[in-house]
């Protein structure tokens, strides 16, 4: 952007530092991501990174004649790299050399399709930037002239001017200020739209999980859209919203929003608190997690994680181990002590097992079931068609009168918007509402 650096071409050198949650399978992943071919791999033991270039000189050397065996015009870390690192790196190698955030931050901005998506992915990057100012270049020492208007210019005295670097950290300083402001609306709307939709009594799901655990996948399969999905990391970067229908419930929002990873960068998660919003807001979390992966444990902790420091972490959630048929395991609901669905098996790519998400997912949205027999009066064939639209009716009669009976399940504020929306009284139906004392009416079902 504004530093003089080594040309970065796609031959890739690939340097993995064993660590506990590193795994060398994942940097060529992220590799492949960005559209990098990975020539050759060095792996390396550290423990106290070397402040200067974060590996030992003997490394360094090592990984020095093996870059220029292989012809490598880029070596990739899949740790972070302080700017001074990177930069004294750069010195050695004489070659391009990117970190793991530098390489997170270049995959979402390839990925980066709407208006808002760019905005936030250019706010990590400039984030992300300002700090290699610092330090910069030589170039950076480099002034520009003086006005004439500063002060002692009347004596025929002019300014020293500003140093190149001065001009970039204000150039940067100046698109963060401007990309926050635009953000600020963002959020401002998104925020409309929520209250929109709580006004409207209609619940909100979100997937969350980590990078290529199928999430847009499920997400396409549970509302018959056609979202973008690939098996490779970060293949969805822009939210998307849709509605989803469930059993009892009705209408809902579904929500798929970017893949976690584990050491997500800082600044990508400040960048894209508008979006992660959408999560915090939520009235449950569906945790997808990759059953076929060695790593489920460790993903599922990093997602964890990360809803922590975005202040998601008391958000109801409802695991979903997706992928099912890659693995021995059969579609199945797992419920806890209490009786409540807390995990369900199932594969987004051939849809099994996602009639028992659709169930679970309403199961742990209702707040109070009812079950109860409905006596409609005549000419409410709307109001029926709703009920059946819901798949709340269990069963269907006429009785001595000619009165078509309805035995129906769903949730009670369900029912009371329908009944409110058809212009009758709970009288009507030959009920009572079950905030009247003297004629309860519902019952707790959600366990049966």
């Amino acid at each position: 952007m504004f530093f003089e650096r080594p040309d970065a071409g796609t031959q890739t050198l690939l340097v993995h530092i064993e660590a506990q949650d590193a795994t060398v399978e994942e940097l060529r992943e992220l590799a492949v991501s960005a559209g990098l071919n990975a020539v050759s791999e060095v792996t390396a033991k550290k423990r106290n990174p070397d402040p200067k270039t974060y590996i030992g000189s003997g490394k360094l050397e090592e990984i020095r004649l093996i870059a220029d065996e292989v012809g490598a015009e880029l070596i990739l870390f899949d740790q972070e790299l302080s700017p001074t690192q990177e930069r004294n790196l750069e010195e050695a190698f004489e070659r391009r050399v990117l970190g793991r955030t530098g390489l997170i931050l270049n995959i979402f901005a390839q990925r980066a399709r709407t208006h808002e998506g760019k905005l936030q992915v250019e706010l990590a990057q400039l984030q992300h930037s300002s700090t290699r100012l610092v330090r910069g270049w030589s170039h950076l020492d480099r002034q520009r002239g003086g006005s004439g208007r500063g002060q002692g210019s009347s004596m025929g005295v002019t300014g020293t001017g500003e140093t190149q670097l001065e001009t970039d950290q204000r150039l940067v300083h100046t698109r963060i200020k401007n990309i926050n402001q635009r953000l600020i609306k963002v959020r401002k709307q998104r925020k409309q739209n929520r209250r929109g939709r709580q006004k409207a009594d209609i619940r909100t799901v979100s997937l969350v999980g980590y990078t290529n655990a199928g999430k847009s996948t499920l997400f396409n399969a549970l509302c018959a859209t056609d979202v973008h999905a690939a098996d490779q990391l970060f293949a969805t970067l822009d939210p998307t919203i849709r509605q989803l229908e469930l059993p009892y419930l009705g209408k809902s929002i579904l929500t798929d929003t970017v893949g976690f990873i584990r050491q997500l960068p800082h600044g990508l998660i400040d960048a894209f608190r508008a979006t992660l919003e959408e999560v915090k807001q939520a009235d449950l979390l569906l945790h997808v997690v990759d059953a076929s992966s060695p790593e489920k444990i460790l993903h599922h902790e990093e997602v964890n994680a990360v809803l922590t420091e975005i202040d998601a972490d008391k958000v109801p959630q409802l695991l979903v181990y997706n992928k099912v048929d890659l693995t021995d395991e059969a579609p199945r609901v797992d419920l806890d002590e209490q009786g409540e669905p807390y995990r369900v098996w199932v594969s987004g790519l051939n849809g099994e097992g996602l009639e028992l998400l659709l169930s679970a997912i309403s199961a742990r949205l209702s707040s109070e079931m009812t079950e109860t027999t409905l006596k409609l009066p005549p000419g409410q064939g709307k109001f029926r068609a709703q009920l059946f639209e819901l798949s709340a009716v269990v069963g269907e009669s006429v009785d001595d009168e000619g009165r078509q009976c309805l035995q129906v399940r769903l949730e009670a504020n369900s029912l009371r918007k329908l009944i409110s929306q058809a212009g009758m009284q709970f009288a009507d139906l030959g009920i009572a509402d079950s905030r009247d004392d003297q004629e309860p009416w519902m019952k707790d079902v959600v366990d049966s």
